[in-house]
């Protein structure tokens, strides 16, 4: 068995210690929604394995490949895409709403550079993603678990940004977006303490002006809610 096979076999947590950094939401699918799921996630998603994936036998090409954790309703994956499509994206959602909701935008935007994976992200990074593979990571607004008993569901957090961190390209790029105060600075001690990360700016990011605002992010702009940007490049820490 190669070292790649091994590395990705290899679990990031004990069983014992493995904690869940998101919670299911019932949410009511809509009928759009249902529909889209039943006709289009056999085309657009791609079943969890646990087993490195060939991404180019998912898209049919080379091209860069993006990894969006925990994409919601969709909305800003499919605009991105859209104006994106020289690159290929992989969203990964539990919520099944979500998911067809982005479906639908597939179908609208006409849209075939996006997959879905329907799982847990800390073990599709572990057993799916190879190494060295991606060109970006995109976390925007993650549940920031406000109350310091539920820090330890924080999904970015070592030793899972080492994972991250291990799966980007040479000139990959995690970028975090998120409207809690607390919970951004604990991401920037966490990524600039992550070996093989370097932060693109000092400090916080400014808005980068390609990621569309979300309704979600719109909403809270209303309440004054101010927004952190992180972004750490590829490269020697």
């Amino acid at each position: 068995m190669n070292q790649e096979v091994v590395e990705l076999s290899k679990p990031l947590f004990p069983e014992e210690f493995r904690i869940k950094s998101y919670v299911l939401r019932g949410g009511r699918m809509s009928d759009a929604q249902k529909r889209s799921y039943a006709a289009l996630a056999s085309r657009y998603t791609i079943p969890f394995t646990g087993s490195p994936l060939d991404f180019g036998m998912f898209f049919g090409n080379g091209n860069p490949v993006t990894v969006e954790i925990g994409f919601g309703m969709g909305l800003a994956t499919a605009m991105i895409a859209q104006e994106n499509p020289g690159k290929n994206y992989v969203g990964i959602e539990v919520f099944r709403p979500g998911i067809g909701r982005l479906l639908w935008e597939i179908e609208k935007r006409r849209l075939d550079n996006i997959r879905i994976i329907e799982y847990d992200a800390v073990e599709v990074f572990e057993g799916m993603i190879p190494a060295d593979s991606l060109g970006g990571i995109h976390v925007f607004f993650p549940d920031p678990w406000p109350k310091k008993r539920h820090h330890k569901r924080r999904l970015m957090k070592r030793p899972f940004t080492d994972l991250l961190a291990r799966r980007l390209g040479p000139s990959g790029y995690i970028y975090m977006v998120t409207d809690w105060a607390e919970y951004g600075e604990w991401a920037l001690g966490e990524l600039s303490a992550t070996p093989g990360l370097v932060n693109a700016y000092e400090g916080f990011a400014p808005p980068q002006n390609w990621r569309p605002r979300t309704k979600f992010e719109a909403k809270g702009l209303q309440k004054n809610h101010r927004v952190w940007e992180l972004l750490f490049k590829a490269g020697v820490s």
